[in-house]
Formats: C-alpha cells, sequence, structure tokens
C-alpha cells in the first residue's frame, strides 16, 4: 500500500510539473522596441500568451498572463484565458478606446468606465456606462455580453474586482500604458490590444507607420538651438508636483528639442516641491506648459498674482493641453493622444520653436 501511494504520488508530482513546464517554456513571440511591462510569447503547444509585467506605479514585481486560444486549445491549469478573438470589450481608460479604434476595432466596445469623458463620438453614443473602481456595475457587465475587460490599476491589483470578473467568467488583463516612459511606448501596447482582437498584424502596421512618423519629427530637431528650458504643472491642492526626467512628458520635450527645467527627480515618480521652489523654476523658464484648468493668462493669474511678472506669462508663452475636450472635461491629450504621438510631439515641437513647423496645434492652446 505505501508503494502503491508512493507511485501515484510521483505520478501526480509529474502530471503538476508537465503543466508547469507548458505554461512556463515560452518562445518569444513580440518583443516590444519601447514598451516596458508586456510582451507576447508562445508556449511548447503553441499557445499565445501575452505576459503583463509590473503595470502599476509600485516596486513589488508583479506579472499576469493571459493565454490567447483559438479552437481546440484548452489554458494550462491554474492559468486565466481567452478565447479568441475578443469581441465585446469593457474599457476602464479612454487610451485604450484610442488604441482598439487605431486599429479597426472600436465597434468591439461595448461598456467604457465614465463613458462622459470618452470624446470619441461613436463609442460614446453606444457603450454603456460600467462604473470603476469598487463601484463597477458587474450586472451590467454581464448583461451586455462582455468578453474581457481591460483594466488599470495604480498601486496594484484591485483583487475584490478581478475576484468577482473570475466568478463571472469574464477574462481581464491590466494595461499598463499610463506608466510607459515614452510616447512611442505608450502608443505601442496598440500591439497588445491587437493581440487580443486576433489582429496583431494589424496593430503591428499600425505602430510601425507611427513610429516612423515620430522619429522623423524627433530627428527634424535634433540640433536644433537654443533649447528652451520648460516648466511644467501648476499647484494641485496647494502642492506642485514635479515629474521624473524619465517620465512621459519630460521625453516629450526631450524628443521635441527642449529642456526640462527640473532634472534633479531621478526618481520612479513625481515630486512635490514648494511653491517658492517652483516659482524659482518658473522664472527659469522659457516656455511654461500644462497650466492645470487655466484657460486664459488672466486665469493664470488669478490663481497667484506672483504668476504675472513670471517670463513666459509676459512673453505668452504658455500652452495647454486642452484644446481638445468634452463638455464634461474628458482630454482628447490623454485619448487619442496616446496613439497619436507624432501629433503630440509636433505640437510640441511647434511650441518649444515658434510654430517651426508651420501647422496649427492640435491638443495644445495657447492661452491669450
Amino acid at each position: 500500500m505505501r508503494w502503491l501511494l508512493y507511485i501515484l504520488c510521483l505520478l501526480t508530482i509529474g502530471c503538476t510539473s508537465t503543466q508547469k513546464a507548458d505554461s512556463e517554456a515560452l518562445t518569444p513571440y513580440y518583443t516590444p522596441k519601447y514598451a516596458t511591462s508586456f510582451s507576447i510569447a508562445t508556449d511548447s503547444l503553441d499557445r499565445k500568451v501575452i505576459l503583463i509585467t509590473n503595470p502599476y506605479q509600485s516596486d513589488k514585481p508583479t506579472e499576469q498572463r493571459l493565454y490567447l486560444l483559438r479552437e481546440g486549445q484548452s489554458a494550462p491549469a491554474g492559468e486565466q484565458s481567452l478565447r479568441l478573438p475578443a469581441q465585446r470589450i469593457a474599457c476602464l481608460s479612454t487610451s485604450h478606446i484610442a488604441m482598439l479604434d487605431a486599429i479597426g476595432a472600436a465597434e468591439r466596445i461595448v461598456g467604457v468606465s465614465g463613458v462622459k469623458f470618452v470624446t470619441n463620438s461613436d463609442v460614446k453614443s453606444r457603450a454603456v456606462e460600467i462604473g470603476y473602481d469598487s463601484a463597477l456595475d458587474f450586472e451590467r457587465l454581464k448583461a451586455v455580453g462582455t468578453d474581457l475587460i481591460l483594466l488599470y490599476g495604480l498601486y496594484g491589483e484591485q483583487s475584490s474586482m478581478t475576484t468577482k470578473l473570475a466568478q463571472l467568467g469574464i477574462p481581464y488583463i491590466y494595461i499598463g500604458d499610463y506608466i510607459e516612459p515614452s510616447p512611442l511606448g505608450k502608443a505601442e501596447w496598440m500591439v497588445a490590444l491587437a493581440a487580443l482582437c486576433d489582429m496583431q498584424s494589424r496593430g503591428e502596421e499600425c505602430f510601425t507607420a507611427l513610429e516612423s512618423r515620430y522619429n522623423d519629427l524627433k530627428q527634424s530637431v535634433v540640433a536644433v538651438e537654443p533649447r528652451p528650458k520648460v516648466m511644467l504643472n501648476t499647484p494641485y491642492r496647494d502642492t506642485w508636483f514635479m515629474p521624473p526626467v524619465g517620465s512621459y512628458m519630460v521625453q516629450l520635450i526631450t524628443d521635441a528639442g527642449g529642456e526640462y527645467i527640473y532634472p534633479q527627480n531621478r526618481s520612479r515618480e513625481s515630486q512635490p516641491i514648494s511653491l517658492e521652489q517652483a516659482l524659482l523654476l518658473c522664472n527659469a523658464a522659457d516656455v511654461w506648459i500644462n497650466v492645470g484648468q487655466s484657460q486664459s493668462l488672466e486665469a493664470l493669474k488669478r490663481e497667484n498674482p506672483k504668476f504675472a511678472s513670471v517670463p513666459a506669462v509676459v512673453s505668452g508663452r504658455v500652452y495647454n493641453n486642452t484644446k481638445r475636450t468634452t463638455s464634461a472635461g474628458g482630454s482628447d491629450f490623454w485619448e487619442s493622444g496616446a496613439v497619436n504621438a507624432d501629433i503630440v510631439l509636433r505640437d510640441m515641437i511647434n511650441i518649444l520653436h515658434h510654430n517651426a513647423l508651420t501647422d496649427s496645434l492640435y491638443y495644445y492652446q495657447q492661452l491669450q
């Protein structure tokens, strides 16, 4: 009897080890050039899997795997899977809407979080509101036949949400585009979303074309001098936050031939500074961008009278990324701008170099 139990134990361990080996013996299928938090691989049974790594603002290493299954395939034990292609998708971020639209799959979106903030008129007119975070409407998600939900998380997995989604049989995947340190890294997530729709080739084509346009613009100002010094943001609840040098906005400024005014922040997160320090930086800057809700120079001066003497305000070189907004305050800069990195860069080049490309601004507007 003891030998029988031993043999059964070995068989059980062997089976478990084989399943684990199947799920871990992965061959790279798509390795991003710019994005840092996803990749696509295949396993020994020719199953495609998307690997999501660290899609949060957290130092705790995480990984999520989502197996993309075709007819006749099944996922390894304990692994999450999606039956291809995803046809009825819910989005918790407007940037995900833009990515699906860019590859020609916007019609698959059936639910969104914050529909009143969406700028895509077609999606806004037909997608249902599904709530957000702890107020996610699971009944509505089920009612509209959602077969995939695209999530984002700030500081870690929202386990209460994902546990409920698992109970309902709705596959989910965390999309970490918002933490990418470069405009092209953010945009490259369209390839991951294309893979979910079984349209990966289309996603790669769209991204390659975007990459070419972006890099051509970047190269056009690589030797431009002088490089204007750029100030960012305004106080938020009495605190002025300055992004790190390895962030999306700073990379955009650098690629446009500008110089970030606060290179001291070499951490991974935005850093609070005092109002006194911020005013010193403002007075040293040639250009000031992303000035909160201010839509005019007078509004900016009302926020703080000391802003009136700032050189960028005196010269009128203050710009905000609020040209394309909804009546509810939704921002197309953070929606379609996620996949129009070349248009965003063109705006920034024109801002920093006095309309060098002779185009009107698309996402930004100059405060009057």
